[in-house]
């Protein structure tokens, strides 16, 4: 396979032609410093745009079906975050990821396979396919995760409907939703949202590269706000959709022409969104209204 082949697969049609790819690559993964290697590069990478908190996802049940054992995946993982915290300064933690597509018994069974390791990651979520896997399949082993004391994230709304984000709410009990922008199809979803302040981990390089919007300025982030929502910017597998942490709110800055006070209320929006402890998040609030507060237009406001 020539160059020009290789990226042509990398021009997605849809969610599934993405997942389609990142799983067959994924199969590179077999020992902890595979696993150690590929934590760490995507620290330095965040580190350099400044990142100061990192929820990361991952899919045990894809390691487990390449025959990769559990403590290879947790024990990788988790010395690269460690070893991130005291290089970088930055504070990260594991999300462990359901894959819809295989069914709530096979979530069932990797969460209880790992609960050996549960000092290694902070929450649950629920990835891959989302259409005709339906959030109230998970029911049960989400009670189960929060019986454990875990967070509940889960991707809604992205390929699914605003009746998806619904379900995640009402039965999963999520305290913040993935992507959700299909959420502003539904008044009253939108106002869920907003009366409860639910965080959305909005994704726009990758909703417009999954072709969830067509172009970027097509998307619904700049209505999220003006409704009230606690929306916030996040990279997607950056290295499929070109555009870490930094790329998405310089482009997202660029499109909707956002001035300094927008995107210090889109960092302030992470920081609450984010599971760190409550004096961390107040730690790097201060830093933004202090940046916000160095910024030329700001001064001259204040004069």
């Amino acid at each position: 396979m020539d160059a020009d082949e290789l990226r042509a697969k990398y021009q997605f049609e849809s969610l599934q032609s993405f997942l389609d790819l990142h799983y067959a690559n994924l199969r590179v993964l077999k020992i902890e410093q595979d696993f150690y290697d590929l934590a760490s590069a995507y620290l330095t990478r965040a580190a350099a745009a400044g990142v100061r908190r990192a929820e990361i996802f991952f899919d045990p049940q894809t390691h487990l079906a390449n025959g990769v054992p559990l403590e290879e995946v947790f024990g990788g993982l988790s010395a690269a975050l460690a070893d991130g915290a005291a290089e970088h300064g930055i504070s990260a933690d594991l999300i462990l990821c359901f894959l819809r597509d295989l069914g709530p018994d096979a979530a069932d069974a990797v969460l209880r396979a790992s609960l050996p390791f549960r000092d290694a990651f902070i929450g649950v979520g629920l990835d891959s396919t989302e259409l005709g896997h339906r959030p109230r399949q998970f029911k049960d082993v989400y009670q189960m995760a929060a019986a454990e004391g875990l967070r509940l994230v889960a991707h809604a709304g992205e390929e699914g409907g605003p009746d998806y984000v619904q379900e995640a709410l009402a039965l999963l009990n999520v305290e913040r939703v993935d992507h959700g922008v299909r959420s502003m199809e539904d008044p009253e979803v939108v106002a869920r949202l907003r009366d409860q302040q639910i965080p959305l981990t909005v994704c726009p390089l990758s909703n417009v590269a999954l072709r969830v919007v067509g172009t970027l300025g097509e998307h619904v982030l700049p209505s999220m706000l003006e409704a009230g929502l606690v929306a916030t910017v996040n990279s997607d597998d950056p290295a499929y959709f070109g555009g870490y942490v930094d790329d998405n709110l310089a482009a997202v800055q660029r499109e909707f022409s956002f001035d300094d006070e927008q995107m210090a209320r889109l960092a302030r929006n992470s920081f609450d969104a984010c599971f760190a402890p409550e004096a961390d998040k107040r730690r790097w609030k201060a830093e933004v209204d202090g940046w916000l507060a160095a910024r030329p237009t700001a001064a001259a406001s204040n004069s």
